[in-house]
């Protein structure tokens, strides 16, 4: 530091070789920062002679009579740049500075940079790629946790001691008997709509009669069975992962494990099981409901007596009908069972995860309901049934 700048308007030098005391003074506002500036360059001028450089120095903030944001600034770089060639300390800043004085540091953090975008283009591209990624990593997930589930679901037919009775009857009343009064109220309403939509275009070519045959086929085949998946999917299955789900943050599924029970067989079976027995019957209970729901609306709007429509549907609606959309009842029913359980299990951390895992699974089981039914669809008509 060159000791030769002694006295200023702003800077006056005192001390020895050893210690030196620098006072700050007058005004260090905005309208003085270059005068300022100027004179911390000569102090530390390229010049100066560092070996005769002081062991100590110590900034006194006693003399300055005004000080703003700039001035603040300068006084922190000035008491940086004494830090370099010795110890510094600073001292005697009036209380009516030192709010700004301990606002401003000589070192500010750095400021955090909005990090590269890609170009939208680019950026749609990786969005869905990485969210089929995603997918498929979740597929392939749930495709591991049904295959646990049934390698213990076997293991329960050799071993039916770990068969839970009570459990599985809980589980056919929950997600069975009490799910049919909103299966059969959706079911009636839906065959009625039906047979009302129809008659009103078949109207148009004489041909009312086969509103019963386009009704029976496509309840039968598809409506009753995937309405009755989608609203056990809404209902069950997102009791099924809120149930489990909150085991899981309460601890029991470690406590479970802790005493030797595996959460498959006292958790998951049970749901399997049930809904493997309930979603059939259901199915077969929101057939009756909309072919109901059907001959009541052909008998108001058509004037087709209840007798006329009920032989008019044995003799033209063949019974592989309704054995096709029974038959998808298990595979939905292990669709809906294997994904409310696997999402429940997977929830971790808060119960904002709980309502994440709890939209997933419902998500996830109508999406794969829906994509099952569309290949179950094809596989039939290509075998002609």
């Amino acid at each position: 530091m060159n000791t030769a700048v002694q006295n200023n308007d702003f800077v006056s030098v005192d001390g020895d070789g050893a210690e030196t005391r620098i006072l700050l003074k007058g005004d260090w506002v905005i309208e003085n920062a270059h005068a300022i500036d100027q004179t911390m360059r000569a102090l530390f001028s390229p010049k100066s002679s560092h070996s005769n450089a002081p062991h100590t120095s110590t900034l006194d903030c006693g003399g300055l009579t005004s000080l703003d944001t700039t001035g603040a600034v300068l006084v922190r770089r000035f008491a940086g740049k004494v830090g370099e060639h010795c110890e510094a300390t600073l001292t005697g800043v009036p209380d009516a500075h030192k709010p700004l004085l301990d606002v401003i540091t000589c070192c500010p953090p750095p400021a955090r940079m909005e990090p590269e975008t890609l170009p939208w283009y680019i950026s749609v591209l990786s969005e869905t790629g990485e969210a089929v990624w995603m997918a498929l990593r979740s597929f392939a997930r749930l495709l591991s946790f049904l295959g646990l589930v049934l390698i213990r679901l076997m293991g329960s037919i050799s071993d039916p001691g770990r068969v839970r009775i009570i459990p599985i009857i809980h589980q056919m009343d929950v997600t069975g008997m009490r799910a049919m009064g909103i299966v059969g109220l959706i079911s009636f309403l839906i065959g009625a709509v039906m047979v009302n939509q129809g008659a009103i275009q078949l109207a148009k070519f004489g041909a009312d009669i086969f509103v019963i045959d386009m009704m029976g086929i496509s309840h039968l085949r598809e409506l009753g069975i995937l309405l009755t998946a989608i609203i056990i999917a809404g209902r069950s299955g997102s009791a099924f992962t809120a149930q489990i789900g909150s085991m899981v943050l309460n601890e029991e599924v470690d406590a479970m494990r802790t005493l030797g029970m595996d959460p498959i067989d006292v958790l998951v079976l049970p749901r399997l099981i049930a809904l493997l027995v309930c979603l059939p019957l259901l199915a077969f209970y929101a057939d009756v409901l909309g072919i109901a729901g059907g001959i009541l609306m052909a008998w108001v709007q058509l004037d087709i007596s209840p007798g006329n429509f009920i032989v008019y549907f044995r003799e033209e609606i063949s019974v592989d009908h309704f054995w096709v959309g029974i038959i998808k009842a298990p595979f939905f029913a292990a669709i809906i069972a294997t994904c409310g359980c696997y999402q429940g299990l997977r929830v971790e951390g808060s119960a904002d995860a709980l309502g994440s895992r709890t939209t997933k699974s419902v998500v996830q089981a109508i999406f794969l309901v829906i994509v099952f039914d569309a290949l179950f669809a094809i596989f039939f008509t290509s075998i002609g049934l």
